[in-house]
Parts: C-alpha cells; structure tokens; sequence
C-alpha cells in the first residue's frame, strides 16, 4: 500500500507529465492544432447520435432525448479523459514490453506501473471531448426534473472518480495482454467496440447484457451509473456495488500486473 507522501509525489511527477506533455506538443504547434482540429471533426460526427436521439424522439425506458442527453455527456467526457490520458501509453505498452524498453523503465524511483500507465499526456485530444460532454450533461440536467443541489453534484462527481478507475482497469486489459501475446490487436478492437457501445442508457440492451455489463466487464457503470444517481433510479445494491467495483478491478489489474512482471523476461538480453 503507498503511503501518503508516496502518493503526493506521484501527483506531483503526474503535474511534470502533463506539463511536459504539453511543452513537447506545443513545439509542433501545427500538429497539434491540426490533431485538436481532426479531433473536433471526429467528435462532429459522434454528435449525429444526438441529432439522432431528438430526430426519432427516442424514449428508453422512460428517459426523454433531453435526460438521455446526460448519458452521451458523460460518454464523451470519459472518452477525452481516456483519449488524452490513457490511450497512447495502451497502445505502446505492448512495444514496450516487446521491445526492451520496459527493462529501463524499470529502474525508474517510481511505480512502473504508474509510469507505463501516464507519461504521454495529450491534452488536445482530451479537451473537445470533455467541454462537449459538460455542455450536454448540463443540457440534460437542466431538462430534467432534478434540481441543482451541492449533495447532487458531490455524488456525481464521486462516480465520475469511480468512472475513471474503471475506465483505467477495463481499457488497460488488451494491453495486459501483451505479456503473454504478439499480438493483442484483437482484444484491443473489442475492446473499443464496446466502449463505443457504451453511449446511450444500459436498459436499451437485453437483461443479459445488461448483467455482463455491470458484473462482469462493468462498462454500464461508467457512463450510466452517474446519470442515474442524479435521476434517483439506482438502488442501495448499486450504490453498494458502485463503491465496490472500482476497489475490486483495480485490485484485480494491480494483482495480474505484478504476476505479469514476475512472468516477463528481459527482450534485451
């Protein structure tokens, strides 16, 4: 377990990332605007799902297009954070390990798997994403009969905390994966394709998916369990589970990650 000071020097190297990050990116100002733009159209084209929503008027499970407009806002708020933060350390890690880098990055005075996890930062794949999902989790708040209340928002912010760890625990799996495997390419597009399928309320799924998504690969808690906190529609069992997931997947990751390091062997020797 890592002691206070321990974690407050490991916020500190995450403020050096980040600010690194940014530095080195602003070096190449026109990649970077130009990748902020491409991002942007990106994130155009995913909002045909709201244009979609109001244009059929859909209604799932009793959630109207304007409710339902805070699931999609959440959505795109973990999409930036997983997208700026985590993506690009996944989708080298697997050419870390194969390729001998990992053995540096173990003499490092810091946690390795911290520093597999963070140390490229894009903040500019974070920020359209992000600032579009407040605009529309405010939309559909504001739509809503919920009113605004300091113990809301405190308990929506908790489970944005709980979706990040989550978000961390599911999207790393693939590339876990590569201490065993050449190529996880595989994983990693399922992987993908059901954070994709992760934007709209879980209800719209069958019961069985429904289960899996909660209990088993639990995605539904990331991008619905928020909404549904501020609606009142969870249960005391999900909120007990709720608190409980994110303690038992990260232990789960930190457990296969250290058995994977007493697995792996050197590339370089």
């Amino acid at each position: 377990m890592m002691r206070w000071t321990e974690v407050k020097r490991h916020l500190h190297i995450l403020r050096l990332f980040v600010k690194y990050s940014l530095m080195s990116q602003m070096e190449y100002r026109f990649n970077f605007i130009t990748g902020i733009v491409a991002e942007i159209a990106f994130l155009i084209a995913k909002l045909l799902y709201v244009l979609l929503v109001f244009k059929t008027n859909l209604h799932i499970d009793g959630l109207s297009p304007d409710v339902i407009l805070m699931f999609l806002g959440v959505h795109f708020i973990f999409t930036g954070i997983y997208m700026g933060f985590f993506f690009q350390n996944f989708l080298i890690l697997g050419q870390t390990i194969r390729g001998g880098a990992l053995d540096m990055m173990m003499t490092k005075p810091m946690s390795l798997q911290f520093l597999v996890s963070l140390r490229h930062i894009d903040l500019g794949m974070a920020f359209p994403n992000v600032i579009t999902g407040i605009v529309l989790i405010t939309k559909g708040w504001n739509a809503s009969s919920v009113m605004w209340s300091w113990e809301t928002v405190v308990g929506f912010v908790v489970f944005l905390l709980i979706g990040v760890i989550l978000t961390y625990c599911l999207m790393i799996i693939p590339s876990l994966l590569s201490f065993w495997l050449l190529d996880t390419s595989a994983a990693a597009e399922i992987s993908y394709a059901l954070w994709d399928a992760n934007n709209m309320p879980a209800s719209l799924y069958h019961r069985a998916i429904q289960h899996i998504g909660t209990f088993i690969l639990p995605f539904f808690l990331i991008t619905n369990y928020g909404p549904l906190f501020v609606l009142g529609k969870l249960s005391t069992a999900q909120l007990i589970w709720a608190l409980l997931a994110p303690v038992l997947f990260f232990f789960l990751i930190r457990t296969v990650w250290k058995y994977a390091l007493r697995q792996y062997n050197s590339s370089s020797l």
